[in-house]
């Protein structure tokens, strides 16, 4: 395993960002930055040995300040849409930010994507990576509670890019903490994911409203274009004639998981079938959002590309959204001095 540390350019409030790359002995490699602990790189061979850079991104901290789709970022302080930017916690109703429309879209105006993180290396024979953490104020983005939360990112030898979650607040808070990485297995500048083969280990899904907050209802995905069950490219349905494909202009949906606390389970498979990379999504957690980047408008991207619609998709492990106003799903409160931990691995193949 190799480590290395490279200036990442200096952000408009004149902090220094530092990019980690860290390489494991099959050529692997994984890049990320204290600057909002945003993935910047994930470079995975083929089946020919070529290596490609399969994230989407930018070359310096500037990108990632501007960053509107989220491109690499950690979101938190709670993912996804808060319907009516606003919860009911102890009694006391709370709001945040407005972030897309009337709801709450991955945490605030400021997210954590776009703030500074302390850090800390970690090294062993068989893997290398980097905790980053911070503290998030009370009432930052109008959520209660101090909350010290960490990640760790960690590249193995097994090509495994493990990503842990950890957080604990003085006062009981809302939490839902994922990974945004667009992933484009046949290059990050190499167009639309169409060709994209999808398998996920999901029997239902959480409908929307035209606003893409869930209904409450948890439904079957078994006679729906958003049954991946059986694996299939992803511009076979995407533009189906169903309520929910036409709510989010595509894929960009919740899937109920079949997950233990504490244990990650297989769930989800990403597939090039030209350049015969595969990717695995491992997770603890109960739901996961499949986005093919139906609104993916990006600018000025690693090497001046610019990143157009479904050019990527995301794997979001996560609670279900507005978790935090449906008592039905899966999901509680983060009580105080309670400690939240989580793991999502995303495991890189070629066949």
């Amino acid at each position: 395993m190799k480590t290395t540390t490279e200036s990442f350019g200096v952000t408009k409030d004149g902090a220094k960002a530092t990019l980690f790359t860290f390489t494991n002995d099959n050529g692997m490699s994984v890049s990320v930055t204290d600057f909002g602990a945003n993935v910047v790189k994930i470079c995975v061979p083929d089946k020919n040995g070529n290596i490609a850079d399969v994230a989407l991104g930018f070359d310096d901290v500037k990108g990632y300040e501007t960053n509107e789709n989220y491109l690499g970022a950690l979101v938190g302080r709670y993912a996804n849409r808060i319907g009516g930017a606003k919860f009911t916690l102890n009694g006391t109703t709370y709001e945040v930010d407005k972030t897309n429309g009337n709801n709450c879209l991955h945490g605030g105006f400021k997210p954590y994507g776009a703030m500074m993180h302390e850090y800390e290396l970690n090294e062993d024979e068989d893997s290398a990576g980097v905790t980053f953490s911070r503290l998030s104020p009370g009432m930052e983005q109008g959520f209660p509670g101090n909350l010290d939360y960490s990640v760790t990112y960690t590249l193995t030898n097994d090509n495994e890019f493990i990503i842990e979650y950890f957080a604990v607040s003085d006062k009981d808070t809302i939490l839902n903490l994922t990974n945004h990485t667009y992933f484009n297995l046949a290059g990050e500048a190499s167009g639309s994911v169409y060709d994209h083969l999808v398998w996920i280990d999901s029997d239902s899904y959480t409908p929307t409203d035209a606003e893409l907050i869930p209904t409450g209802v948890v439904a079957p995905v078994e006679g729906t274009p958003l049954d991946f069950r059986t694996e299939k490219p992803i511009g076979r349905d995407i533009d189906a004639d169903h309520i929910d494909l036409k709510n989010a202009g595509g894929f960009d949906q919740n899937y109920a998981l079949k997950t233990t606390p504490g244990d990650a389970t297989l769930v989800a498979t990403l597939k090039d079938p030209a350049s015969g990379r595969k990717m695995e999504v491992y997770t603890d957690l109960p739901g996961i959002q499949f986005y093919a980047g139906n609104f993916l408008d990006t600018k000025n991207g690693k090497g001046g590309h610019d990143y157009g619609r479904r050019e990527g998709v995301c794997f979001e492990s996560q609670f279900f959204p507005n978790s935090c106003n449906i008592p039905a799903f899966p999901w509680k409160p983060l009580k105080a001095d309670e400690e939240f931990n989580s793991i999502t691995v995303y495991k890189f193949i070629s066949e």
